[in-house]
């Protein structure tokens, strides 16, 4: 399986963890997000998508 630029999903932390439930702040962090306005490249997969739909207003996509 190659993993090339189109298999890859981009995402960034818009907006602050403070206040969201524990197991959405354990969804971040799964994703490799730390801080407000990092930046994460995963590879395309469904579980990374279920992930990002979990928590997709938190998050921006690209």
């Amino acid at each position: 399986m190659s993993t090339g630029k189109n298999n890859l999903i981009k995402i960034t932390l818009v907006k602050s963890t403070i206040g969201t439930k524990k197991d959405h702040r354990a969804t971040i962090r799964g994703l490799g997000l730390k801080r407000l306005n990092s930046t994460s490249s995963l590879i395309d997969t469904p579980s990374i998508r279920g992930m990002i739909r979990k928590v997709n207003y938190l998050l921006k996509c690209e």
